[in-house]
């Protein structure tokens, strides 16, 4: 076994890189205890990496209230994305979800639909987005699967697909069911992968208001217009959840989407939404150690027609850590020594594992970059003779450690 320490080159020009960006005013001394929050339920994850920043019960089992429209609204979307259904088509309001738009004032969010009227997708979905509808739930719920039960098997189809690996739905619309839950980890990811898949619709996550049946409403979402680069995604409320928002920001290229849940008024949520996403813009980068195809290092063969071969990655290699953890980063290529001949193009050779404080470690697989042939019989008994020779000596072990002292400085290799 082998351990090498990771091409300083490379980490040099990932510095380089992090040092064009604009240098932003210094901030204060980060103080872990800022990441607490009034929330009972808090997950902040990174949309590029799906890295998670900040999670307080993120994966424990809680109420969504109406965060779980946007598994209807997905569907929705994955209709529209492949043809099945256009945003001029129309559904029709049933009784049942015409009682639903006129129940009490208090009782549930409503788009306010008229029974037996035909109502298109496109208004559909704002009143569902926007307005919150409880009632335009329904009409899709029923148009597609005959009733809100039947609807809910398909959202949990749907879940499964997109990797919600803990969340039950037991209606289209959130209100109260003692089956149903999810967990802020699970929305974070519905989110994302609505903004990532579904681009051309996901503007209707930022429209303000919407009016319909002559009821002007404004979306509930108070980061829209009020905090720099929020565009989505949806609140939610009820008196066992309280309030919750899955909401989404854009800064300098990098996207963040937060999930809060359990907190007690319209005000908190806004504001300790803003904080925590505030936090994560400033404290969390995400840094680029490695493109796909770059060499990390050479493998010696044993019996090969030459006597190394190029160990690669496949993809990008990228880290998401705190910007105060760069000091402690660690890039370690651990491999079997000698690879035995032949080697495939592509064949899996070791692995490189990738360490920083405050964070899981990050393993990557490497392969060769190369086809290596055997070298024939002479070659084979010249190193059978050197093996011989050599045999009952120890493997030796190296192991370095590449320090990143700062955003805008090189880094300086040093032994471990």
């Amino acid at each position: 076994m082998r351990l090498i320490s990771y091409l300083a080159i490379v980490i040099f020009a990932v510095a380089m890189r992090a040092a064009a960006q604009p240098v932003a005013p210094p901030a204060e001394v980060f103080d872990p205890a800022a990441l607490q929050t009034a929330a009972q339920f808090a997950l902040m994850m990174d949309h590029e990496t799906g890295g998670v920043l900040f999670s307080k019960g993120g994966d424990q089992p809680m109420a969504p209230a109406s965060m779980a429209k946007l598994m209807t609204v997905a569907i929705l979307f994955e209709k529209l994305k492949h043809g099945e259904l256009r945003l001029e088509d129309t559904f029709t309001v049933s009784e049942k979800a015409w009682r639903l738009s006129v129940a009490g004032k208090n009782e549930s969010s409503k788009m306010f639909v008229s029974i037996g009227s035909q109502i298109k997708v496109e208004d559909l979905l704002r009143g569902i987005i926007i307005q919150s509808g409880n009632d335009a739930c329904t009409v899709v719920a029923e148009h597609f699967s005959g009733s809100e039960e039947a609807f809910s098997e398909l959202m949990n189809a749907e879940g499964k697909k997109i990797g919600l690996v803990n969340s039950v739905f037991k209606n289209a619309s959130g209100l109260p069911h003692p089956d149903m839950h999810v967990t802020a980890h699970d929305l974070a990811r519905l989110a994302s992968y609505i903004i990532r898949e579904f681009p051309q619709y996901y503007t209707y996550f930022s429209e303000r208001e919407f009016t319909w049946n002559g009821i002007k409403q404004a979306n509930r979402n108070l980061l829209l217009g009020t905090y720099p680069g929020a565009d989505g995604l949806k609140t939610g409320h009820t008196a066992e959840s309280g309030y919750g928002l899955v909401s989404s920001a854009v800064q300098d290229g990098r996207r963040l989407i937060l999930v809060v849940n359990g907190l007690r008024g319209e005000t908190e949520r806004a504001a300790e939404s803003k904080r925590l996403l505030d936090l994560g813009f400033r404290e969390f980068r995400t840094y680029a150690l490695l493109k796909a195809g770059d060499v990390v290092g050479d493998a010696e063969v044993w019996a090969g027609d030459v006597r190394t071969v190029p160990m690669a990655v496949r993809q990008p290699v990228k880290i998401l850590m705190r910007r105060a953890s760069r000091e402690g980063l660690k890039v370690v290529l651990t491999y079997n020594e000698p690879v035995m001949s032949p080697v495939q193009r592509g064949q899996e050779l070791g692995k490189l594992t990738i360490s920083a404080p405050g964070i899981p470690d990050t393993v990557v697989p490497v392969f060769a970059g190369a086809e290596v042939d055997s070298g024939g019989l002479f070659t084979q008994i010249k190193v059978g003779v050197k093996e011989l020779l050599s045999s009952g000596t120890e493997p030796q072990q190296a192991s370095e450690v590449v320090k990143l002292s700062g955003d805008d400085a090189p880094p300086q290799p040093a032994s471990q």
